[in-house]
């Protein structure tokens, strides 16, 4: 018969299957190929109902998950038509395990959306099919104290039958959660959040003196039961929390892993049904929640994001009184060069040679505040996974990008650290990468650091000169003008201008993605506002001004010496520096006004690194001149002047001569305006010219709307929004700047 029903005796198929049939992996399963003779076997984990085509022919669907890789692109829906499908139905549970032979292999239509093989199996008595389904006796979960016929009979409250003021027993497929933190007390404490198939969803708060006490959760999808746990309502919903004689397991949530709780408990039950609970549990939070693949590894990360790493501690010490350091490593080398945190070496605990072997692999994660008492108390040669690591971009106009590692303090979004027990699979996994990593290979990898000055430039070192004022050109300064109107609010937008409004709120998107666009440029003259240009318009601008050759009877004036040189390339580019000297003085480079003309936007940055205020400009028959206002007229340091494009009258660059006769000039620049408005404590006129305060607005911005996150899981906030009223060039219009924004209360 096409279906067939076989018994597992001692570990083996009591009726063999037909010797000419080879096993075929999931993974190797490709259209064109030949699967004549081949079958597939897995775990059936997800079974839908029996239903009818539209020509009357009964259809049956299963998802069948490959029996050694528990991941969901291994698993496949499976197709059966006819007399098949109706005596499938009738005899196939999930779990059990599922052989088919004689199939059809066709594209999935449905792949990108469940996420599961490419392609699907067609299966039918009229193909020649047949279908074999194994079927096994119950076992008890291993345990050395629990017993079936001793244990007392616990009853489960559903989530959606929970009531105030109840103790109960329940199960739950953790959503989300933290991991256990230090409480403004002594206890330790976890957040838990609980879903199960009535759709009901249950935050627990969990105390305890005892840190293995807590639930040892590793990851969302994971299935705890909890014994003795308090029903509370507050605020219309109903929580969870601990009460005289809490007891909780932890299994793993992954369908056909083995059923092993995970306690610290010696002594418990465990009964069979509930073992039937656990698998229908995996299944139904297998197609119902959103479960994330494998934690990111080092050889992964990019810069301004957040994610979970699994490591290897090798090294820790004490940076000061509100950080600590931790080295971790997990075999795989990080694309960018990484922060070095600086420490005394007698500070820092680990096997010295084993950290100089691996120099190259390790990098260093900086954790902060409530965070710090648990880093103190890791084992060197522990296995962590770290929640929520925030990855910073130091030096981002330089050439060399360099990645740093923070775990800032709070628990938002299950931020914080675990150690995961060596029989954990990921550790299992992990340490047998790290035993065949070559370590020798890995030190001999060049790591890219320096920001030296090429040979370009390899004698702008000795020339010195006095910096010129500049206050003859006008000068365009930064405002608080940052665009922040995240939601549609009726009232608001149907009101007239000014008004103020208090609104409790979720930041669903914002815009522009790239923060420091929020910033414009704001003429005091003429009240008008324009983009701050990016470095593609302003290398565009070099670029146009390099095509006109450098005159000659301008070098080498009374108020500043030229110096000429021709790139090394096959373009052989003219590059003239102007190094202006006042009284004819020579001074530090880090003194030095300079003028550049003929220089890429990479050579202008180099040089601003060293010298004190840069001025790009161009050659005329005459004299030389600034460039387009789009560019800015001077840089310093990170901070760059412009002009207004409508009411800038800048004058000519001789006109500064006159200055270098003082004998002790204010060269200084007129200074950036500092705006009053802030958000969330940062200054807007200040964007621009820091990057760590860029960083951290970035930083701020992904935790009120990370990537990848539903509505309902974002953080309220409080704030206040104001309209006004602007002119921007001849249009008049109606603007909305938002301020005094705190978040309303933690994530959870």
């Amino acid at each position: 018969m096409p279906v067939q029903l076989l018994k597992i005796i001692k570990g083996k198929s009591e009726t063999p299957l037909p010797s000419h049939l080879q096993e075929e992996d999931l993974k190797d399963l490709q259209e064109g190929l030949d699967h004549t003779n081949k079958y597939v076997q897995g775990i059936v984990i997800l079974s839908y109902p029996l239903t009818k085509l539209g020509d009357g022919t009964d259809f049956f669907k299963v998802v069948l998950q490959d029996l050694h890789s528990f991941s969901r692109i291994n698993s496949i829906n499976i197709l059966i038509y006819g007399k098949m499908a109706e005596d499938c139905a009738k005899v196939i549970h999930n779990g059990d395990t599922f052989v088919v032979a004689g199939f059809k292999l066709a594209k999935s239509p449905t792949a990108k959306e469940d996420g599961r093989h490419g392609c699907h199996l067609e299966v039918s008595e009229e193909a020649g099919s047949a279908i074999y389904i194994y079927t096994t006796p119950k076992q008890h979960a291993p345990s050395e104290t629990a017993s079936a016929s001793v244990a007392p009979k616990y009853v489960y409250t559903p989530l959606n039958h929970l009531k105030h003021g109840t103790v109960v027993n329940l199960y739950g497929v953790v959503k989300f959660f933290k991991p256990p933190y230090v409480s403004k007390g002594t206890d330790y404490c976890s957040v838990v959040t609980l879903v199960d198939p009535s759709n009901v969803k249950l935050t627990c708060t969990l105390f305890s003196g005892n840190l293995d006490s807590l639930p040892k959760i590793y990851k969302v999808g994971d299935i705890v039961r909890f014994h003795r746990i308090k029903v509370r309502e507050y605020n219309g919903q109903m929580q969870g929390i601990t009460s005289a004689g809490f007891a909780s397991l932890t299994f793993d949530g992954t369908v056909g892993a083995p059923v092993l709780p995970r306690t610290s408990s010696k002594v418990y039950t465990f009964m069979d049904e509930e073992q039937k609970t656990i698998e229908e549990l995996r299944v139904w939070a297998a197609s119902n929640l959103t479960i994330s693949g494998p934690a990111t590894k080092l050889s992964g990360v990019q810069p301004m994001v957040f994610f979970d790493l699994t490591c290897q501690l090798v090294g820790k010490a004490k940076v000061d009184g509100s950080s600590f350091l931790l080295k971790v490593w997990d075999g795989t080398k990080c694309p960018y060069p990484t922060w070095k945190v600086p420490v005394e070496t007698g500070d820092l605990e680990g096997e010295t040679v084993l950290l100089h072997h691996l120099r190259n692999l390790t990098v260093d994660i900086l954790v902060y505040d409530n965070h710090v008492q648990l880093a103190k108390s890791l084992k060197i040669g522990s296995f962590l996974r770290i929640y929520s690591i925030h990855t910073k971009q130091a030096n981002s106009d330089s050439d060399v990008s360099c990645i740093e590692f923070h775990l800032h303090g709070g628990t938002c979004y299950g931020r914080g650290i675990g150690v995961l027990p060596e029989s954990n699979p990921d550790v299992k996994e992990l340490k047998a990468f790290l035993e065949s990593v070559d370590l020798a290979e890995s030190q001999n990898m060049e790591s890219m650091s320096s920001l030296e000055l090429d040979g370009t430039f390899s004698n702008i070192t000795d020339l010195e000169s006095h910096l010129q004022r500049c206050q003859q050109l006008s000068v365009t300064v930064l405002t608080d003008h940052q665009d922040l109107n995240n939601t549609e609010l009726k009232t608001i937008l149907n009101s007239t201008a000014p008004q103020q409004y208090r609104i409790r709120a979720k930041l669903r998107t914002y815009k522009p993605q790239k923060l420091y666009q929020s910033i414009k440029l704001h003429c005091s003259k003429c009240n008008s506002l324009q983009e701050v240009p990016d470095g593609g318009d302003f290398d565009l601008i070099l670029q146009g001004s390099a095509v006109t050759a450098p005159n000659l009877e301008l070098h080498n004036t009374s108020w500043y010496d030229s110096v000429i040189w021709t790139t090394r390339d096959q373009k052989q580019r003219k590059i003239v520096i102007h190094f202006v000297k006042p009284d004819e003085m020579l001074q530090q480079p880090e003194d030095t006004l300079l003028m550049i003309e003929g220089g890429t936007l990479k050579e202008i940055w180099k040089l601003t690194k060293r010298f004190k205020c840069v001025i790009p400009v161009r050659s005329t028959e005459d004299d030389l001149e600034l460039l387009d206002l789009s560019a800015p007229f001077l840089l310093q340091g990170n901070i760059k002047y412009y002009g207004c494009k409508q009411c800038s009258t800048p004058k000519p660059i001789k006109s500064l001569s006159s200055l270098a006769a003082e004998q002790q000039p204010s060269w200084e620049p007129a200074e950036i305006a500092q705006g009053e408005e802030k958000f969330f404590q940062i200054p807007a006129s200040e964007i621009l010219t820091n990057n760590f305060l860029q960083q951290k607005m970035q930083m701020t911005m992904n935790m009120l709307c990370p990537p990848g996150r539903k509505l309902d899981d974002l953080p309220w906030l409080e704030c206040f929004i104001k309209s006004y009223n602007v002119r921007d060039a001849t249009k008049p219009r109606v603007c909305y700047q938002i301020f005094d924004t705190t978040i309303a209360e933690d994530v959870v």
